[in-house]
């Protein structure tokens, strides 16, 4: 550490998020410190990438000279750079209900299955990350631009006065101290926010309420070779399901099964916590009972190794956080730091690549970080908030869906809906504000008449599939002005074969 050198900024985490903003703003002209608690390359989840975050990427590349990050777009121009980053095919989204006591089980028309292609080709898809190599990889990055770089340190306090930071922090219990003008807390959790500026954070407010138990596993087998097994068709699928962001929807939550091209496999459940008999249960206890309720689930299971990094099986604590205050005198939280609601959709890298464009022009915008500044915080902060809402609102639903899977069905064409909304405006290049459009009126109306509809349905004491297919009608209908990928169209069968965004 250089106790006489002053930073403009200092960043707290070198996540991809930290780190690409840390670079993003030394194109920006300021000079910048990047400061880690850990030492990479470690092991974290948030792996699955979208169309959004491709262009996000792109954009970010091309504006603020950063080329190399323009290859990690899409896995054909990602191997073709970097074959040592391991990283896997995204093709889309796909899902797969099954029924406890059950195995899996489906029909001509899929009715047990939904796949949703965001890309034509293996060579233009999206990604899975393994983020041990990707985050690891952006820090070398960050040292070759000459970005002071800390790693192993552990921030303890900040003092601010006179507008300067005096950041105290222990490397190898060594007492060090960082000057800068700003903060920004990349950290991915609300507890620095916490320690350094007394700022809470909460799951009050949110629909949402789930925990999460997961790990990596080396060769597991491929569902696309089990439904084979069980003849069950494939072949009109629009891509192979393994290469994708595969869910299995359970009556008491979901697993994501995502898988990277050195076979090893992200795998976790994410449980409705408003089931208080599974939160009073050990970790184990819950494993052993998925696989005893769920034949095929235990069939994937029963030869799992656990890959050596992390090497255990992990236990979240409720999923659902937000920071009550996401900025003050200077310094700046993330998104993906100011709150989360569940991975369902596979939202956090590009709502955190989004967060980046803005901080960016936020702040490229107000270099002496005087009032103005905090002006557009503050809106920032709204906008923020806003969205947390839009994204808690539509992944409660599909809780309130997981045991009538043309519900699930029905209601999850809202956030793909919304999602080619925000694709459509950046592709034309036109500017975007809120995230999946959030500040839109017809957006807002649309999601929540649709929930006031989801919740009435739902709290009826039987389901009619007469019910059903109303509440389908009625999605359908409220999508139909902006629904230009087919979404809904009975003889697509569930499979749909376009690509959400053409890139």
């Amino acid at each position: 550490m250089n106790r006489s050198e002053h930073y403009d900024i200092a960043i707290a985490g070198a996540g991809f998020a930290g780190a690409i903003t840390a670079l993003v703003l030394k194109e920006c002209g300021f000079n910048i410190c990047l400061i880690e608690k850990g030492k990479h390359p470690r092991f974290a989840i948030g792996e699955s990438s979208t169309p959004i975050a491709d262009m996000i990427l792109r954009s970010l590349s091309s504006k603020y000279n950063l080329p190399w990050l323009y290859d990690f777009s899409r896995y054909g121009s990602w191997q073709q750079a970097h074959p040592e980053i391991v990283c896997g095919i995204k093709r889309g989204f796909s899902y797969y209900k099954h029924y406890p006591g059950k195995a899996f089980s489906t029909d001509d028309n899929h009715i047990n299955e939904l796949l949703v292609a965001a890309s034509v080709s293996d060579e233009l898809s999206d990604t899975n990350w393994l983020r041990s190599d990707i985050d690891a990889f952006l820090v070398t990055k960050v040292r070759e631009a000459g970005i002071g770089y800390f790693d192993g340190t552990e921030i303890t306090s900040a003092i601010r006065e006179n507008s300067k930071w005096e950041i105290a922090a222990n490397y190898n219990n060594n007492n060090q101290t960082i000057h800068a003008s700003f903060f920004i807390d990349a950290t991915g959790s609300g507890i620095l926010a916490d320690k350094l500026f007394s700022v809470k954070s909460s799951a009050e407010n949110f629909l949402t309420n789930s925990f999460a138990i997961f790990s990596h596993f080396d060769n597991l087998p491929r569902w696309t070779d089990i439904l084979r097994q069980k003849n069950i068709a494939t072949n009109d699928y629009p891509y192979d399901a393994d290469n994708s962001a595969l869910h299995h929807v359970l009556d008491e939550g979901w697993i994501w099964q995502l898988r990277f091209n050195n076979n090893r496999t992200s795998w976790g459940f994410v449980l409705n916590a408003n089931n208080l008999s599974l939160q009073k249960m050990q970790t184990k206890e819950i494993w052993n009972m998925m696989r005893e309720k769920y034949s095929d689930i235990d069939f994937i299971l029963k030869d799992a190794m656990l890959s050596a990094q992390p090497g255990n099986i992990i236990r979240s604590g409720r999923l659902q956080r937000k920071l009550e205050k996401c900025f003050g005198d200077g310094w700046v939280a993330m998104p993906h730091t100011i709150g989360f609601v569940d991975p369902l959709f596979s939202t956090g890298i590009a709502y955190s690549l989004a967060g980046i464009e803005r901080i960016a022009e936020i702040l490229s915008g107000n270099r002496n970080f005087q009032q103005p500044l905090y002006d557009e915080l503050q809106e920032y902060e709204n906008i923020v908030t806003e969205e947390l809402k839009l994204i808690d609102l539509l992944v409660a639903g599909c809780y309130k869906t997981m045991e009538h899977f043309q519900l699930f069905n029905a209601w999850s064409m809202l956030y793909f809906t919304f999602t080619i909304m925000y694709e459509q405006k950046r592709l034309k290049n036109l500017p975007v504000k809120y995230f999946l459009e959030a500040d839109k009126a017809e957006v807002q109306q649309m999601a929540h008449s649709a929930y006031k509809d989801l919740l009435k349905l739902t709290q009826q004491e039987t389901i009619s599939q007469a019910d059903i297919s109303a509440f389908t009608d009625s999605v359908r209908e409220k999508i139909k002005p902006y629904n230009i990928a087919g979404l809904m169209e009975p003889s697509f069968k569930n499979m749909y074969h376009h690509t959400v965004a053409v890139l």
